[in-house]
């Protein structure tokens, strides 16, 4: 106990879903479900994604929640304690790599959401054709030194917030940001809900044609829910290790698997009612938001406004991602080496800098550098997300489902034997069972080895 003394908790419930809500809900949310749902028949991929949720995202989650709370302790040191004498703690590295990574590709279009925010702010993303809307955005990431700063720009935001700590920095940002998001995203979908055509939209997106559920769109959904929720980085072990023992990880799991859901339907009432009232497409992919949405804000009154809401809207969602993935690395830095919180935070910074000015060149004058076929900012995301992730998901929940003491995971999932729920057995059926089959076949999907088949 006086150990949990001196290690920093969240200091309220509120803040700890926040913040945790905050790791999940990314431009995974706002971005990549919409062009996913719209490239894979809109309704019909929703309703596995929510399925997915409930059968693999929950038991992932709990997974790691189980860990992190059982131990407070950073990733290597949980699994050092729950696996003693083994060598089970040099998976940590994986979850490390993967947080680093990913902070280092994602950061560059959180540059770009900067930009675009900025120039929405300007009032210079207004008056544009969509060939020109194309162009813009071509031109700023072909320049090495502006999609460069604003990498870097936010990487250093970041580092200013971590350096606070858990309390005075990701729970403070965390607790203000998350309500404002979802403020955001209800004006939205109020105003999308009455435009001209905005039934159609609302149609694609919850009136599923059974045609379209093919294995193939199962999958996918199945991945989209899978990485929407952050599963498998660690990052929910390692806000875990911050919950206070009386928090309910069952109830934690479900309000942030069902939140991180919610913000994903909210992004597709949001989007789809206007892209069907201006007639684009719905499958247009991931320049519908730099290159479509833009144009579409334009034509719409007070255009100028819901721009900036947009890229306000997108800003909060990639900076309290940002931070959950930097604090993995932040708590190993500090715990297993003893590092200062702002030696620790600097390190991370720097380490995301040096490859997040590399993935933001590969775009310009890195385009012709390529590994396996593949540019740094292309190689970063196809590892982490095909490989690491999906490995760590596997990994957590064969651990908590087949090895860890079931004495030590009944314990939390019942605070102790103070807690009792129905759902507790049918959660442990899918921690073993379930999730683990799931992941696999998103695995085996990511690395390609169903081309053709489906």
């Amino acid at each position: 106990m006086n150990e949990m003394s001196e290690r920093a908790q969240f200091v309220t419930r509120l803040g700890a879903i926040a913040a945790t809500v905050g790791s999940a809900v990314g431009l995974g949310n706002i971005w990549r479900f919409p062009y996913e749902a719209g490239e894979h028949g809109g309704g019909a991929f929703l309703l596995i994604y929510i399925v997915c949720v409930f059968l693999v995202g929950i038991p992932v989650i709990v997974s790691e929640f189980v860990i992190g709370r059982g131990t407070h302790k950073n990733v290597s040191g949980a699994l050092k304690q729950v696996a003693p004498g083994t060598p089970l703690h040099w998976f940590s590295y994986v979850g490390i790599v993967a947080s680093l990574m990913i902070l280092s590709f994602y950061s560059v279009v959180c540059g770009w959401i900067v930009e675009y925010l900025i120039q929405s702010i300007a009032g210079h993303m207004s008056g544009h054709s969509a060939a020109e809307y194309s162009a813009i955005f071509n031109n700023f990431v072909s320049s090495p030194w502006r999609s460069m700063l604003w990498t870097l720009l936010f990487l250093l935001l970041n580092f200013l917030i971590l350096r606070r700590g858990i309390e005075k920095g990701i729970e403070r940002v965390s607790s203000v940001m998350m309500p404002l998001l979802f403020l955001i995203l209800a004006i939205f979908c109020i105003y999308a809900l009455t435009l001209p055509g905005a039934r159609k939209g609302v149609e694609f997106l919850f009136v599923p044609d059974f045609s379209q559920l093919t294995p193939k769109v199962a999958i996918g959904a199945m991945g989209q829910a899978f990485f929407s929720l952050s599963l498998g980085l660690s990052c929910l072990l390692t806000y875990a290790s911050y919950f206070q023992d009386r928090d309910s990880l069952v109830k934690n799991a479900t309000i942030i698997a069902s939140l991180d859901t919610l913000v994903a339907i909210l992004a597709g009432i949001m989007i789809f009612p206007v892209v069907f009232s201006f007639g684009a497409q719905p499958e247009a992919g991931p320049k519908l938001v730099f290159e479509v949405l833009p144009n579409i804000f334009q034509q719409l009154p007070g255009g100028y406004l819901w721009s900036v809401l947009f890229f306000l809207l997108l800003f909060f969602a990639s900076i309290t991602s940002t931070i959950s993935m930097s604090e993995i690395s932040i708590t190993f830095f500090t715990e297993e080496h003893h590092m200062s919180r702002t030696r620790a935070t600097g390190l991370n910074t720097v380490i995301a800098m040096a490859f997040g000015t590399l993935c933001a060149l590969s775009f310009n004058v890195l385009g012709d550098f390529k590994i396996l076929g593949k540019t740094l900012f292309d190689l970063f995301d196809y590892v982490s997300s095909n490989v690491l992730l999906p490995v760590g998901g596997i990994f957590f929940s064969v651990m908590v489902g087949w090895y860890i003491n079931r004495t030590f995971v009944r314990d939390q999932l019942t605070n102790h034997g103070t807690l009792h729920s129905w759902v507790i057995k049918p959660l442990v059926f899918c921690i073993r069972f379930v999730a683990p089959i799931g992941i696999v076949l998103v695995f085996l999907y990511g690395l390609g080895l169903f081309d053709g088949l489906l």
